[in-house]
C-alpha cells in the first residue's frame, strides 16, 4: 500500500465585494474541519455572473488583507493577471502545476452549487478538486434537489450555523 502525503489547500474564490466576517468565519471552519495547510482567498476582478463590482479590485484586495491579517494560514491572492482568465477551472489547473502533491478543496456556498453546471468546464473542475459546500440562507434545500447535486458523487457539505451576512446586504446598506 502506497502512502501519500498530500498537502491540503483550500481555494475560496469570489469577488469579495466587500469581504466580511462571514468570509473569515467560513475560512476558519474550513481550515479546521478539512485540516487544510492553507486557504487561498482568490479574488476575482469581477464575478462573471454580475455586471459590475461596487469596490475596485485594489480596494477589495486591501480590505481582504486587513480582514485576514491575524490568520497566517489564509493567503489573499489575485491570479487573473498570471493565468489570463477568471474561470475557476483555469485557476485550479494553474494551482495544480504550482503546488505539486496537493489536494485542492474548492469552497463554495450552496447558492453556487445550484449553478455550478454554468461554470466553464465544471465536469473537469469537480474531478480536479473536492467540492466543499457551506450553507447559505434560503439555498440549502434547493441545492440538494438540484441536478448538479444528483450527478455529483463527492460533495462535502459543512454543517454549521448559517452565517447571516452577505456582501449584497452590505452593498445595499451603502447605497
Amino acid at each position: 500500500m502506497i502512502k501519500t502525503n498530500l498537502k491540503k489547500i483550500g481555494v475560496f474564490g469570489g469577488s469579495f465585494d466587500p469581504p466580511h466576517y462571514g468570509h473569515l468565519k467560513i475560512s476558519k471552519i474550513a481550515l479546521k474541519k478539512l485540516k487544510l495547510k492553507k486557504l487561498l482567498w482568490c479574488i476575482t476582478k469581477k464575478n462573471p455572473f454580475k455586471k459590475k463590482t461596487y469596490f475596485s479590485l485594489a480596494q477589495r484586495l486591501i480590505m481582504c488583507e486587513k480582514l485576514v491579517k491575524k490568520n497566517k494560514k489564509i493567503k489573499v491572492q489575485y491570479f487573473e493577471n498570471k493565468i489570463k482568465s477568471s474561470a475557476t477551472i483555469d485557476l485550479i489547473k494553474y494551482l495544480k502545476k504550482k503546488y505539486s502533491n496537493t489536494e485542492f478543496f474548492l469552497i463554495i456556498g450552496s447558492d453556487n452549487l445550484i449553478d455550478l453546471n454554468k461554470w466553464k468546464n465544471w465536469k473537469r473542475l469537480v474531478k480536479l478538486t473536492k467540492i466543499v459546500v457551506f450553507p447559505r440562507k434560503d439555498y440549502d434545500q434547493k441545492a440538494k434537489k438540484s441536478d448538479i447535486f444528483q450527478k455529483m458523487k463527492e460533495i462535502i457539505f459543512i454543517n454549521n450555523k448559517h452565517i447571516n451576512i452577505s456582501s449584497t446586504e452590505l452593498r445595499n446598506k451603502l447605497n
